[in-house]
Parts: structure tokens; sequence; C-alpha cells
């Protein structure tokens, strides 16, 4: 189901969002620009949460925060 594989790539970019946040604590010269980046990746990937929900409506059973 296209629903579900679309909620599982919004899901790794949440961690791709935690990854980029964890870098940012470790390389000063660099964190506020990997905070962006995180900020971004973050935002994105709850734009496709909504819109898999608005265009192909909610899946039974499936939680999408847990992705």
């Amino acid at each position: 189901m296209p629903a579900k594989e679309l909620l599982h790539e919004a899901g790794k970019l949440h961690r791709v969002s935690d990854s980029l946040e964890l870098l940012a604590g470790q390389h000063a010269p660099i964190a506020e620009e990997l905070s962006i980046l995180s900020g971004n990746v973050r935002n994105s990937a709850s734009l496709l949460e909504v819109l898999v929900a608005l265009k192909l409506g909610p899946i039974p059973g499936l939680d999408s925060a847990s992705n």
C-alpha cells in the first residue's frame, strides 16, 4: 500500500533529522547550519505525513508518530 510506504519514508526522514541534530551538538563550527537542516528535514517529514493523511486517508492500526 502506497500510504504505508510513504509513512515509512517519513519515519526515515525523522531519523535523519534526529541524526543531524545530534551531529549539530558535536560540531560547534557548523552547529547552527546542521540544526537548520535538521528542522527542514523534520518539517518535510511532517508535511509528507499530512499529505498522506489528507490525500490517502488514515491507515487503520498504524500510528505514524511511531515510525
